[in-house]
């Protein structure tokens, strides 16, 4: 493997819980399980989007985020259940508090997912994958749910492998297996490689990660921006962001560019509308209420304004999202220009310290470690 910029060699797991919203449902609601549910959306297929479905609805190909009637085309007898935000947060932090009996390295992704840094456990255990199971094992034990782990050296590798075995399973890939296993990945399972990006890359004849490790990293700044630098990197099995246990999400959004400039209201209002389900469906997955919404423009010249307006209340329905960002747009006149991006954003947090600062930490260890 290259030389690694940074010469620590740190032992990082995440994890990932297993359809966490759905396997709650069919814990507590007999009824449910061995059936395909989907927590969210809407049972008459009119509005609304899958949150998270179960692995029975899985199977005929549902998925989160998928629309309603789209689902119910794909799985007929699929069994709609309203979310519980107040449940799936409570069981999170019982999630964490498992994870902080081994460390105090740990950084939340979402209400079912974190990274921990068990370089130096605070048990003493001594071995990542000893911890990852018994993390498992006391989730499973203490909430009867199941989650899944990846285990390696930097988060982008542990992120990959934690999926590799889902549900239920755990992966490990060490030191010597990274590049590897990098370049027999295909690119679309690159976390942070969507379907766009995969397109394109496969369009440059890059399909798995021995592909992209052929490309100078010059020739990737160039088609991908900082992103490039990025794909450089991780291909070569190198990630030296640590886990930052007070990360806060200051702000969950969502924009989109248009193939053509926007300039009928309604063509914007509609956007708006799309672009607001994204943002309210990001934040029940991070379970976060904000009270205060930006709208973000970029015109067709490419000059960029954004406006925001706070509320007395948490914005959490659809409805109060999109209505919003229309009032903020209409406040504005676009003139000739036509509008080539449209953005929402939501921040200012319930229960948030803004003011509290981000931190770096740093694992310490050996150069050669056990895991």
């Amino acid at each position: 493997m290259e030389n690694r910029h940074d010469t620590t060699v740190r032992k990082i797991i995440h994890i990932d819980m297993d359809a966490y919203y759905a396997s709650i449902e069919q814990r507590d609601f007999p009824e449910y399980r061995g059936k395909p549910i989907a927590v969210g959306g809407s049972p008459d297929g009119r509005g609304g989007v899958v949150a998270t479905a179960s692995y029975e609805a899985r199977k005929f190909g549902v998925k989160s985020a998928m629309p309603s009637k789209m689902a119910l085309q794909l799985c007929p007898q699929l069994v709609f259940v309203k979310p519980r935000f107040d449940v799936y947060k409570s069981v999170s932090q019982h999630i964490r508090s498992i994870f902080h009996r081994y460390t105090d390295l740990v950084e939340p992704l979402s209400l079912d997912e974190a990274y921990l840094d068990v370089t130096e456990d605070k048990l003493g255990v001594g071995s990542a994958i000893t911890i990852a199971e018994a993390i498992r094992k006391a989730i499973w034990e203490e909430l009867g749910l199941t989650a899944s782990a990846g285990v390696s050296v930097n988060k982008f590798v542990a992120k990959v492998a934690s999926d590799l075995n889902k549900p239920n399973g755990m992966s490990f890939i060490g030191p010597s297996k990274i590049e590897a296993f990098m370049e027999g990945l295909k690119v679309e399972k690159f976390f942070g490689v969507g379907k766009v990006t995969a397109a394109r890359m496969n369009k440059m004849g890059i399909f798995t990660g021995a592909d992209l490790k052929k490309m100078e990293e010059q020739a990737l700044l160039k088609s991908f921006g900082k992103a490039g630098a990025f794909y450089y990197r991780i291909v070569r099995g190198i990630d030296d962001r640590p886990v930052q246990p007070h990360r806060e999400t200051k702000s969950v959004g969502a924009e989109d560019t248009f193939p053509y400039d926007l300039t009928l209201p309604e063509e914007m209002y509609d956007e708006l509308g799309r672009i607001a389900r994204i943002v309210k469906d990001r934040l029940m997955k991070h379970g976060l209420k904000g009270r205060t919404l930006t709208l973000k423009i970029k015109y067709g010249d490419f000059t960029q304004i954004t406006r925001s307006r706070s509320l007395p209340f948490a914005l959490t329905e659809l409805e109060t999202i999109r209505e919003t960002a229309i009032r903020l747009l209409q406040a504005i006149t676009p003139g000739e220009k036509g509008i080539r991006l449209l953005g929402i954003s939501v921040s200012n947090f319930e229960g948030r310290n803004e003011q509290e600062t981000l931190r770096s930490m740093a694992g310490s260890g050996q150069l050669s470690l056990s895991f």
